[in-house]
């Protein structure tokens, strides 16, 4: 291969250099695994041996007594490892990963506290910087009582404007120079679908989802150097994880230049099945349609990511009846009737596919009935999909099982927020919530994901959960309204074929069978053996996309500090 004239930098080296160490395509085997998969219909596959083609794609799985190739042009031995296919995340944002893990992380702090601590510490480290920026807190995780104030902040970072975006990502929250760098003051006025929280009349810091652009729009804006690193870091992340492909909710146009560029230079090495940010933001990349798949089927834009309502934690989420913990609010509708019809049309016409976030029954309810409304028209194989689906009128359950829609759940969002869901709208209202198994007897496609960065996007801990209920500490006993739980190969499917065919993508990936890529992890137990707690404790060894091998424990972090 020639010597390429421009000087990359290391991290952009690094990753390139893992992906040329990767075996060439052709004819290959490898062998000796404990394999695992799902058929179409669901039925456990095992398999010792795979014969990857030279596109990369599956040429046959290999059982005990099948005839090995007898001249492969490269041949693995995985020492009788456990095979499985690549874990799909049906629903998260590659780039805010990526951002996430290179600022500030607030999410491991149990108190307001350690959070000033930690922020304190970091604004210590990085006084040349502009602005501070981060996330991950949690107010209930701190057992505030409140959200946290702009003077909150100000004791841990002085004057240098600071910028920290909630788990959720639906709130941020300012310090006092952030405010006046933006021009807030005590007569700014909350906008259409957002909320700035008031302390003595004023605003306090905290700004909630469409409240949140206006201090976003004072932000330095990520160079393309910043945002090339944002995403490798999130593909390292993800790789490591066992995802080999992921929906990525929301994609602006800087992302999708800088998936283009990682594409453009051999680097994009996941999956990513790409909904724009936006109708508009579709129509600009798409034109008169989805992109086709773009990099060995690495990269497509085939849907538009609208957003009907905010998130529970904030008191976004829009509801049915008020909050029980907040009486007269009821949360964010983010857009009128006439606006989201308008809006689906507008995409469908194109053939994009629309997937909606709605948490809370109301916002639900709209989106269920648009879908009513449109599907005459616009009718076919849409795969609508509604984002979140968690809190849903139980009336509204079978209304799911119409039109092919998708329900695109998070089990991880059950175990994290089932306390404060309690407390937001009260037991008696959530016999609709995290309906997972009732999805499933109303014949919905579930396509299981994490939302990262609001979550971790370990694939096996939203696995364990999704047939137990329970978080990482087997709480509560016996599981949350356990009666919604899913079998361990129902969650196994959400995770993979059905997290593959909400993206149109099912017959590209999502299983091991021949002529779909070759796209498998390479894991230290059997998932299908393991305890809830010893699945959760999962350990990705190798990850393989495509018949390459892109992650290898250590590898990636022996590279790094090779180029320091």
């Amino acid at each position: 291969m020639p010597e390429n004239p421009v000087r990359l930098p290391v991290s952009l080296a690094a990753a390139l250099s893992l992906l040329l160490a990767s075996p060439a395509f052709a004819d290959a085997l490898v062998e000796n695994v404990d394999g695992m998969t799902l058929d179409e219909k669901g039925d456990v596959v095992r398999f010792n041996g795979i014969v990857i083609g030279s596109d990369g794609k599956i040429v046959k799985l290999l059982k005990r007594g099948d005839k090995r190739p007898e001249r492969p042009e490269w041949k693995e031995d995985l020492k009788g490892r456990t095979v499985i296919p690549g874990m799909i995340d049906g629903h998260g944002h590659v780039m805010e990963l990526g951002f996430r893990a290179l600022a500030l992380d607030l999410s491991a702090t149990s108190s307001l506290a350690e959070a000033q601590a930690a922020i304190h510490r970091y604004a210590l480290e990085n006084a040349t910087r502009p602005w501070l920026t981060g996330g991950g807190w949690n107010q209930e995780a701190w057992k505030l009582g409140r959200f946290p104030t702009a003077a909150d902040l100000d004791t841990a970072t002085g004057d240098k404007p600071t910028w920290l975006v909630r788990a959720d990502g639906h709130a941020g929250w300012a310090n006092s120079a952030a405010m006046k760098a933006a021009g807030i003051t005590a007569a700014s006025k909350s906008p259409p679908g957002g909320r700035i929280e008031l302390v003595a009349g004023k605003p306090g810091g905290v700004f909630i989802d469409a409240a949140m652009s206006l201090i976003e729009k004072a932000l330095p804006k990520p160079t393309p150097r910043d945002r090339n690193a944002a995403f490798i870091k999130a593909q390292d992340i993800l790789l490591a994880t066992g995802v080999t492909a992921s929906a990525d909710m929301g994609t602006t146009l800087d992302d999708w230049m800088t998936y283009r560029r990682m594409g453009d230079l051999g680097i994009l090495r996941m999956r990513i099945m790409s909904y724009g940010a936006g109708v508009d933001t579709a129509l600009t990349v798409g034109g008169s349609g989805p992109t086709p798949w773009l990099y060995g089927d690495k990269l497509r834009m085939g849907g538009i990511k609208l957003v009907a309502d905010g998130a529970l934690g904030s008191r976004g989420a829009w509801l049915k009846a008020p909050y029980a913990d907040a009486p007269g609010n009821v949360g964010l509708p983010f857009l009128s009737d006439a606006q989201l019809l308008n809006m689906i049309a507008r995409g469908a016409m194109d053939d994009f596919q629309l997937a909606i976030h709605a948490i809370g029954d109301r916002a639900n309810q709209q989106v269920l009935d648009a879908i009513d409304e449109v599907s005459d028209t616009y009718n076919g194989d849409r795969r609508w999909r509604i984002e979140h689906a968690q809190i849903v009128d139980p009336a509204d359950l079978p209304r799911f099982g119409k039109h092919g829609i998708i329900a695109s759940m998070q089990p991880v969002h059950q175990t994290s927020d089932r306390v404060m869901a309690e407390a937001r709208v009260g037991p008696a209202r959530l016999a609709g919530a995290y309906a997972w198994k009732t999805m499933l007897a109303n014949k919905v496609r579930l396509a299981f994901g994490s939302d990262y960065p609001v979550e971790s996007p370990n694939p096996f801990a939203g696995w364990a959960a999704a047939f137990t209920r329970q978080d990482a500490q087997g709480q509560p006993f016996g599981g949350w309204r356990p009666e919604e739980a899913v079998s361990r190969e129902q969650a196994w499917r959400a995770f993979t074929i059905d997290a593959a065919y909400a993206g149109f993508a099912e017959k590209l990936f999502g299983r091991l069978a021949p002529g779909l890529r070759a796209d498998f992890v390479v894991v230290d137990r059997d998932p299908l053996l393991a305890s809830p707690t010893e699945l959760r404790g999962t350990v990705v060894l190798e990850t393989w996309v495509g018949g390459e091998r892109v992650y290898q424990r250590g590898r990636t972090e022996r590279r790094e500090g090779e180029g320091r």
